[in-house]
């Protein structure tokens, strides 16, 4: 049996004490005990709103092999005799686990983070190394004071790849974690005004990027976008830290990963970069310039640690867009077909400028229309109305005719717009369902996007479950 850990070295590494007969070893770790499977630990930890103490039974019941739980929350455990190791502090203990895994590593690690397109790039990274070699990624956007622990915790010994998203909505909250994954490569994507509200200005959100600078490992490198306003104060953050290899990726002139020309249409993309003095064509199979530029990012790494860079192309033409991240469905309705452009995960004044731009590319079949169906950016401060309000210059320069709106925000939106876009607005998400649900025509392009917390991937729910899948084979009348 090949473990991810034996337990010998897991009390070792956490501190902890056995309780009960503990198996050898552990093939995984779970925080959840509704998705674990047979022979993974299950971390009962203290979160904001559940307890894990409280699932422990579940979670063996499910197939958990060992639990880690705490000291204080051992007698409430009753009758429970189960392999245990029982430590102060479950989080503590996790993150002193995955600081062993990074010990244990010999990997070659990088780390992404940026105001826009981590999550992204962290799987277009996963995408095109594996061909390389064995990678281990972040899942979803696990990138927070749990998730990296978590995902470090998780990494096999004989990972070749470790790709870490890092995540943050205040200053100083990249810093601890970055000094946890020690990468060999740090990435920021951009940056961009999101979480506004929690700083003074842009200049600070770039300071908090940083960062990711300061747990770089001795003669690591930088990969910034070079197209960006703040690139200058990064590059000279960097170079103030001691930093020798930075990296630049964008349309500039001077970018070391260079985008020369970019041909994109509504299913994929086809661009030619300069990389190292040679001219590539890159087929992406997605949509879009900002896409495009990731792309940018991913290869400028696979050339940095070593990849196959021609394996590391051809992985590219395969890519697909994520679930909330831009992935298309094309949906059966009445005669014909509508499509749904997915872009529900989250949201910043410049990942909807791409979402704009992305639905601006997209063709309407027929009568069909585009439609740009918003809902509010949060986290914007005293910025809000402003963010909100601005929004009406990429719709309009886009040509979008058709603007559904729903949450407090968005209001500022409706105002804004001219009579000639028809604009349908609601207090809510659920509001807003209704009436997309029974307005949508054949031939029209949605593109639904918001922030997590309004919600709007329940929009995107509705219209999946109540339209089927078109088939290639089936005909349009």
């Amino acid at each position: 049996m090949s473990w991810l850990w034996t337990t010998e070295d897991m009390i070792a590494a956490m501190a902890g004490r056995p309780f009960g007969t503990l198996p050898e070893g552990i093939t995984g770790i779970s925080i959840d005990s509704r998705s674990i499977t047979p022979g993974q630990a299950f971390f009962a930890i203290k979160g904001d709103r559940v307890d894990g103490h409280d699932y422990a039974s579940m979670a063996m019941a499910n197939g958990a092999s060992l639990l880690v739980v705490s000291e204080a929350r051992l007698p409430a455990m009753g009758r429970l005799t189960v392999p245990m190791i029982v430590v102060e502090d479950v989080l503590a203990a996790l993150g002193r686990l995955g600081l062993a895994s990074r010990e244990r590593s010999r990997a070659r690690i990088i780390a992404v983070t940026g105001s826009v397109g981590k999550t992204t790039t962290k799987e277009m990274l996963r995408h095109v190394l594996s061909p390389s070699g064995k990678v281990h990624a972040s899942v979803a956007s696990f990138n927070n004071h749990w998730g990296v622990p978590l995902t470090l915790a998780r990494m096999p010994e004989d990972t070749d790849y470790g790709v870490f998203e890092v995540g943050m909505n205040h200053p100083g909250e990249i810093r601890p974690l970055v000094t946890m994954i020690r990468p060999d490569v740090a990435i920021i994507t951009t940056i961009a005004p999101a979480h506004l509200g929690n700083f003074k200005n842009i200049k600070e959100i770039a300071a908090a990027k940083a960062e990711i600078f300061e747990g770089l490992e001795p003669g690591g490198h930088v990969v910034l976008n070079r197209d960006n306003d703040q690139f200058n104060f990064l590059d000279r953050t960097a170079q103030s830290l001691g930093i020798e290899h930075i990296h630049s990726f964008g349309q500039h002139a001077k970018a070391e990963f260079r985008l020369a020309e970019f041909n994109g249409s509504d299913e994929n993309s086809t661009l030619w970069l300069t990389i190292g003095g040679e001219t590539l064509e890159v087929a992406l199979g997605a949509p879009g310039r900002h896409i495009a530029e990731n792309a940018l990012a991913a290869l400028g790494v696979v050339r940095i640690v070593g990849g196959d860079m021609q394996k590391a192309i051809e992985a590219l033409a395969t890519l697909r867009p994520e679930k909330g991240r831009g992935k298309r469905h094309r949906l059966v309705i009445g005669g014909g077909s509508f499509t749904l452009i997915d872009e529900s995960y989250n949201a910043n004044p410049a990942s909807m400028r791409a979402a704009i731009a992305l639905l601006a590319a997209s063709e309407p079949t027929g009568r069909g229309r585009r439609v740009a169906v918003l809902g509010d950016m949060l986290e914007m401060g005293d910025y809000a109305q402003k963010v909100h309000t601005d929004l009406a210059v990429p719709l309009l320069a886009a040509g979008i005719e058709h603007v559904w709106l729903a949450g407090a925000e968005m209001a500022a939106l409706k105002e804004s717009l001219p009579e000639s876009v028809h604009v349908e607005y609601r207090e809510n998400s659920r509001e807003l369902t209704d009436y997309v649900l029974n307005s949508v025509a054949p031939g029209d392009v949605l593109m639904v996007k918001s922030s997590l917390g309004i919600a709007f991937g329940k929009i995107v729910a509705a219209l999946l479950d109540k339209f089927p899948p078109f088939a290639d084979t089936q005909r349009e009348f």
